[in-house]
């Protein structure tokens, strides 16, 4: 692994930074509209009582809310944007933060609608759908706020929940600037004596290095400068936890884990349901580590063993311009128009391409989709970043579809299905580059990479839910997340998923601490049903072809036109059904098999 220095953000040249411009201006441009803003709570007051008047009344309404959400939406990504370039920038920080004041301030004046709408009787409301045909493009939304009725409150008790909205980031927050800008970790040597610079963003290439000493030292540097905070991030995992059990008791729920699925009409069973799935899997995921510590030939496999490609010699560099012409031959199955938004993309600079100084750590397809999604790396020349490419890229044509081919009011598609076009990308990718080599070495990289993939994806974010489903019963019950609890439940199950044959590293029980997903409200277990779902979609694209694409596309411009589990059901995978997770993980024993003969 060379030793990299991290490039100031001013040092990054123009071409491999997004272009924010598509959005502002500049950033008086933004402060322009920040302040133009402000106006828009007393024209939002000036509906409070008219919603169950009329249908033109209704409608009205329903329109100014698609304008107030394109707005913001413009508003707060630009700020979340330009804030995770540097997260030690105060000026942009100040920004995000002024971004998200307006976001609870138009969310508080706007807290009469739902109350209002739950009032209009169902007759009435038939009636209005008569009188004004164009209120049709809203029904889906209507029914979103009805079906919920057991949990809206008065309109004075939902403005003083809309207004709480900004004190239940701060956890969010607080953990996000403390991982990002304030947690610095000291270089780690390797075996001959080079220094590397440690951070979130180069920790896991670090562990994928064949160096042996070099994974161990970065793994216990790491661990040991993240403990010395563990109670301060256990602290952020506790207010996160306090807040979801407010909001969820505030709102009639039984659990923490029902109040956020049911924000995305994902039945209960099916997160219950993936645990168990899982769980009598695991043998499959302990033949696994067994094979890797045979191939590895180590007396002891530990945990900063499980990144390194375990066919080593196979590895190769793979810049950046040649991560995206795979990409685009990989996904030319999707057809033509697939690849030509591919190549806008990437041609007119969605994507904030490599690491610098202050940066925010990881990769994701941000919420904006007008113009068109924003996309952010942290690009490394290796394969597991033309994969994070592919990733990302599928959460923006996923976004740019839906916004296509959807109205605003339906143009938002829930987590539940979010992880399914960028994990079908990264399927389709592997498909094809295994297609491509009859090396059985290169094989058995590739077929390496992809059972990581699945180990990350499926077993390893199950396990993340199962922690996650943890720490809502133990908020629940009263019971304070402290440091030494989380690490003792984690360590727990660390056991559990890695088997016998893992050395499970005291340093592991903190890997909690560095998980950022935690602050998203039950949002992991859904990489593992998107990957499941992921692999059968992908799987019937390169058996079927042109029929599978067709419905497939139809997934991507859905929205949330409808719930969840039918919007699946088009492109052809049935997730009531834990049938998907354990066809997923039987053609993970599969390739366990033959990457044991191949070697």
């Amino acid at each position: 692994m060379a030793n990299q220095i991290i490039p100031q953000r001013s040092e990054v040249p123009e071409e491999y930074t997004w272009n924010l411009k598509d959005l502002y201006e500049s950033d008086q441009a933004w402060n322009e509209e920040y302040e133009a803003l402000k106006a828009l709570p007393k024209q939002i007051a000036a509906f409070r009582g008219t919603l169950g008047r009329s249908a033109e009344d209704l409608l009205a309404w329903f329109r100014l809310q698609d304008q107030v959400e394109e707005r913001l939406s413009r508003l707060y990504g630009y700020a979340s944007c330009k804030g995770d370039e540097d997260t030690g920038n105060s000026f942009y920080q100040d920004m995000r933060g002024k971004a998200m004041s307006t976001l609870v301030t138009i969310s508080s004046a706007a807290a009469f609608a739902t109350p209002e709408i739950m009032e209009i009787p169902e007759d009435t409301l038939n009636l209005f759908y008569t009188a004004q045909p164009e209120l049709e493009t809203y029904r889906r939304s209507l029914y979103q706020i009805r079906r919920r009725k057991a949990h809206i409150l008065s309109p004075a008790e939902e403005k003083l929940l809309a207004s709480a909205g900004e004190m239940a980031n701060a956890s969010e927050n607080v953990a996000s600037v403390f991982r990002n800008a304030d947690m610095v970790y000291p270089d780690v040597v390797d075996e001959a004596g080079n220094a590397h610079q440690l951070t979130d963003a180069t920790f896991v290439p670090m562990l994928m290095s064949p160096d042996r000493e070099l994974r161990r030292r970065a793994f216990e540097t790491y661990y040991k400068a993240l403990g010395q905070y563990k109670n301060t991030v256990a602290a952020t995992l506790d207010g996160q936890f306090k807040q979801l059990c407010f909001f969820a008791n505030a709102r009639h729920y039984d659990s923490t884990l029902q109040a956020s699925l049911d924000a995305t009409e994902v039945p209960v069973p099916v997160y219950l349901n993936l645990i168990e799935a899982v769980h009598g899997n695991l043998d499959k995921m302990y033949r696994y580590v067994a094979l890797r510590k045979k191939v590895m030939g180590v007396d002891e496999l530990h945990m900063y063993d499980v990144y390194t490609p375990i066919v080593a010699d196979a590895d190769k560099e793979i810049t950046y311009e040649q991560a995206k012409e795979t990409v685009l031959e990989a996904l030319h199955v999707l057809g033509d128009d697939y690849v030509a938004l591919l190549k806008e993309g990437f041609n007119n600079r969605w994507i904030d391409v490599y690491e610098n100084v202050g940066k925010r750590g990881g990769a994701y397809s941000s919420g904006i989709s007008r113009p068109h999604p924003y996309v952010l790396l942290n690009h490394k020349n290796n394969l597991d970043c033309q994969f994070t490419l592919a990733h990302e890229m599928g959460h923006a044509l996923h976004s740019y579809h839906s916004c296509k081919y959807q109205p605003i009011s339906t143009s938002d598609y829930v987590i539940f299905v979010a992880e399914v076009a960028s994990t079908c990308n990264e399927v389709l990718l592997m498909r094809h580059l295994l297609s491509k080599t009859t090396d059985k070495k290169q094989r058995a990289y590739l077929i390496n990479h992809f059972l990581d993939q699945f180990k990350g994806t499926v077993y390893r974010q199950t396990m993340f839910a199962e922690f996650e489903l943890a720490m809502g019963k133990m908020a629940e019950n009263g019971e304070a997340l402290t440091a030494d609890a989380l690490c003792r439940k984690y360590h727990e199950l660390n056991k559990l998923y890695f088997g016998p044959d893992m050395i499970s590293d005291d340093q592991i029980a903190l890997e909690w601490a560095r998980i950022p997903h935690f602050f998203y409200n039950y949002y992991v277990f859904q990489y593992a049903t998107g990957f499941s779902a992921a692999v059968a979609i992908a799987n019937r694209i390169l058996k079927e072809g042109a029929p599978a694409v067709a419905d497939y596309k139809k997934f991507l411009s859905g929205g949330c036109s409808t719930d969840p589990i039918s919007l699946l059901k088009i492109a052809g995978v049935d997730m009531s059904s834990p049938e998907p997770v354990n066809s997923a993980l039987a053609l993970f024993g599969e390739l366990v098999d033959e990457l044991a003969e191949l070697l």
